[in-house]
């Protein structure tokens, strides 16, 4: 089967499950391998379309939140697209099993599922409740609100979203301090936050605890839920440990 990825995590979960690719974006940095080697389609957002149609896929793999809806269209008219929608940890699992099932490799995908399954489960509840503003972008500020793969991470780990509207938000230094979190998460992706950063939302949150994460452990799903589970205990040990 020749496969196309357009999506980071999920080319990541191939290359685990056993399952080759023809064709991958720019942003698919992980394995490094693939990275270096495979014919490169663009974009998430701006895919190659005549380049992915050269390759002469069988199976294209999209995700509704990072591609384009008018790219799928135009994709589905030389090949099999398969559109994931992901917003919480079940449809994360749920999808490596129908990848599993559509690239025939179903015993790779339930031993995955198993092994992911096994490792999140001591870690749910364990964050104590702690209320934590979780920022994905700067120029404007955008947050990981509800309806999104990343709240319910946090949640299962035992987090307080402190935006309670939906998706990605913009919100102001005005709404950060209404908010009055705990904790200030600055992603490492998309926006690629820094050191630099810290004291810009130390200001504006004086009592909160301002670090930066991990935003592929948070918003990857896939083979990327294993290291996730190691890295989110010592992210909660370390904060446990700070309000002592």
């Amino acid at each position: 089967m020749r496969v196309v990825s357009l999506v980071p995590s999920l080319t990541e979960l191939l290359y685990h499950l056993g399952v080759d690719v023809v064709g991958i974006t720019k942003f698919c940095v992980h394995p490094e391998e693939w990275y270096r080697t495979k014919p490169r389609v663009g974009g998430t957002k701006n895919p190659d379309i005549n380049r992915i149609k050269e390759l002469k896929p069988d199976l294209i793999l999209a995700n509704k939140e990072e591609n384009r809806k008018e790219d799928v269209e135009q994709l589905r008219q030389f090949s099999q697209v398969l559109v994931t929608n992901i917003t919480t940890i079940n449809d994360a699992l749920e999808a490596i099993r129908l990848i599993g099932r559509v690239c025939n490799v179903v015993q790779a995908a339930e031993k995955l599922v198993h092994s992911i399954i096994e490792l999140w489960k001591p870690l749910q509840g364990s964050a104590d409740g702690a209320r934590v503003l979780y920022l994905i972008w700067r120029k404007p500020y955008m947050a990981a609100g509800t309806d999104t793969y990343i709240h319910h991470v946090l949640q299962h780990l035992g987090f307080s979203n402190a935006v309670n509207q939906s998706r990605y938000p913009v919100v102001d230094e005005k709404s950060i301090r209404l908010m009055n979190p705990e904790l200030i998460f600055l992603s490492s992706e998309p926006y690629p936050f820094r050191e630099k950063h810290l004291a810009e939302f130390q200001g504006m949150a004086p009592t909160a605890h301002v670090r930066l994460v991990d935003g592929e452990a948070f918003s990857w799903y896939g083979y990327r839920m294993i290291p996730a589970a190691s890295y989110f205990y010592l992210l909660i040990h370390d904060i446990n440990e700070m309000k002592r």
